[in-house]
């Protein structure tokens, strides 16, 4: 896209993006299409409700619109400036009993997205141009060419005034949606993640971009994320996308994540080995002085150093670094190994709705080394032997219980992300989608 999203904010640490999208004229021009009813129905309301009564005309009007149809609604680009909303609303009104006439209103707007000082995008109309046009009427078939309707009592029952005041409600974004693009959303029963918008969208010929940071709770308390070692900026597609929307997340998102998770304790967990006090001392002859009868040997693993990922071209692996206390409970746990296990595992990343989903599918390299012992010197292959089966398989399987929700994708309420594609490459993750207005329900 030739923009850098990291020139949209003031280069500082803790204001750096992490993550960020970019959506297409496809997009737009989808958002309009679902907008068009939307759109209808305001108008209908707003049109066709009984004007007030006008104290200036010396008799009442008795104008009635009694159909309004928006024949089009386009939004387009408007290149380092915003968007232009353009809508041609058809109208019939009656006059008299015998009379109809058909009217076209035409509103020409221009809006950007501002960020307000509570750090919310907000959908803005910097210009707004109605034109009322009378196309047709009953008693004036011979008259072919249209005509520009002024001062007219249809001028005074359609209040243009306040359609412009409320364009941007004839959208199906207003700033409700917008606000909900920053919403927290969880990931773990003790984690939470929020896209906070950095600065207001950028617009160019290929769409509008939007740079985000992603920050974490953990028990409702914001924590710290590790500093990203370089600035995230959006990848430059090969060729114009013909999706509505493309997500990219930066190897900071990811590592944040895995680091948020690890705050919250989700990859501590206890193992239960199929090995007890007897069968290790079979192994580790010193075992029998320290344990009299024969007990379950229990692995207590938790993190010992902060996780990361590295991208690469079509791999995403998460580099886990584990410290294990391996005891038996008689009636506590009584410790009397400790082994530090470096994981380093395969994720496969997808999407369902608007949530990304991360599964372990493999492990790639698992190396075990003793950190301390009770029962004498336990040379690594014979660690290995004993434990590294089990851990394996469990350290697999934790991972994915973790992760089994998903995390949250940036998204407006309302729409949802179809035909998506998930591309890892080194550094970053693309995901280009299209958007789906979910139905109503209730």
């Amino acid at each position: 896209l030739s923009i850098l999203l990291s020139l949209l904010v003031p280069a500082h640490t803790t204001r750096s993006p992490n993550c960020g999208g970019v959506l297409t004229p496809s997009g737009l021009k989808y958002l309009a299409e679902v907008s068009k009813p939307h759109a209808e129905s305001v108008l209908r309301q707003d049109l066709m409700a009984p004007p007030a009564p006008d104290p200036s005309l010396t008799s009442p009007s008795r104008n009635q619109i009694n159909s309004v149809k928006v024949d089009e609604f386009s939004l387009t680009l408007i290149p380092d400036t915003g968007m232009r909303l353009s809508i041609d609303v058809d109208l019939g009104i009656t006059s008299a009993p015998s009379t109809t006439k058909e009217m076209q209103l035409s509103i020409l707007a221009d809006l950007h997205v501002e960020m307000n000082p509570e750090g919310n995008l907000e959908l803005v109309t910097s210009a707004c141009k109605p034109t009322l046009e009378e196309l047709q009427s009953t008693e004036e078939m011979d008259r072919s060419a249209p005509r520009t309707s002024s001062g007219s009592d249809v001028d005074k029952q359609i209040n243009v005034e306040k359609i412009c005041l409320e364009v941007s409600k004839l959208l199906l974004f207003p700033n409700e949606r917008l606000m909900s693009l920053a919403a927290p959303f969880p990931i773990t029963p003790s984690c939470q993640v929020r896209y906070v918008p950095l600065a207001a969208p950028m617009y160019s010929e290929q769409g509008i971009i939007i740079s985000l940071q992603t920050t974490f709770q953990v028990s409702g308390t914001a924590i710290p994320l590790p500093v990203s070692p370089v600035p995230f900026s959006m990848p430059e597609p090969a060729s114009s996308s013909p999706s509505h929307l493309t997500l990219a997340f930066s190897e900071h998102f990811y590592t944040s994540l895995f680091f948020a998770l690890e705050m919250a304790g989700a990859f501590n967990t206890t193992i239960l080995s199929p090995l007890t006090t007897v069968t290790l001392a079979e192994k580790i002859t010193q075992m029998g002085s320290l344990f009299q009868e024969d007990l379950p040997v229990v692995l207590q693993a938790a993190t010992r150093s902060s996780p990361h990922v590295v991208l690469e071209e079509g791999k995403a692996i998460l580099k886990l670094l584990l410290a294990a206390q391996i005891g038996a409970v008689s009636p506590v746990f009584q410790s009397f190994l400790s082994v530090n296990v470096d994981v380093s595992a395969r994720l496969h990343l997808s999407v369902t709705d608007t949530r990304m989903m991360i599964s372990a599918v493999a492990i790639e390299d698992i190396e075990l080394s003793l950190a301390a012992s009770d029962v004498g010197p336990v040379l690594a292959a014979l660690l290995e032997e004993l434990f590294l089966p089990t851990i394996r398989e469990e350290v697999l399987a934790r991972i994915n219980v973790v992760l089994r929700g998903g995390v949250f994708l940036p998204h407006i309420a309302s729409f949802t992300y179809t035909d998506v594609n998930v591309t890892v490459h080194k550094d970053y993750v693309l995901i280009p989608c299209n958007l789906q207005l979910e139905a109503r329900t209730g």
